[in-house]
């Protein structure tokens, strides 16, 4: 019993780990090809698809949360989660989203890491805004945000989609 447990836990450490790199290269990667994203990138174009989402985030210097959202992509639902991970800011709040998808061919495109710079704040309900995410297929999600919670932050995130099965 102790030689398995010893085993468990080893096992888990290391799936700590390479979660916690990933997130690391994750949040370089996507923050390397996301400086250009916004408003212009997406001019005159018809969104492909639309997006909801959720997401809780805590901060103290390093930032981390997680959630669930839904792409709608040619008539079908896919549910997806979402980790993020980063630096700057403390506090904790809640995110809700919704909005536009473009270059979106197929659907397994959607998942991956997206880079995230961020400024501002959360006071009980008074935030909301527009966030530009871009990941390495070149998908763009336009979201229109509501902040609620109390939150400073500065600083960048990456936020990982996984599709849900």
């Amino acid at each position: 019993m102790e030689k398995t447990m010893n085993d468990t836990t080893r096992r888990q450490g290391r799936r700590m780990i390479l979660r916690g790199s990933a997130m690391v290269m994750a949040l370089g990667a996507a923050g390397c090809g996301t400086g250009g994203v916004g408003p212009n990138a997406v001019a005159g174009r018809t969104p492909d698809a639309r997006v909801e989402m959720r997401q809780v985030q805590a901060a103290y210097v390093a930032s981390g949360g997680g959630g669930s959202g839904t792409l709608h992509y040619r008539g079908r639902d896919y549910p997806f989660t979402i980790a993020a991970g980063g630096i700057g800011g403390i506090g904790a709040s809640t995110l809700e989203a919704e909005g536009d998808v473009f270059n979106l061919r197929d659907p397994r495109d959607f998942a991956g890491a997206y880079g995230q710079a961020r400024y501002g704040g959360a006071v009980g309900t008074a935030s909301a805004g527009e966030l530009w995410l871009e990941n390495a297929a070149g998908v763009i999600m336009r979201l229109r945000a509501r902040r609620t919670g109390l939150m400073l932050s500065l600083g960048g995130d990456a936020v990982v989609i996984s599709m849900s099965p």
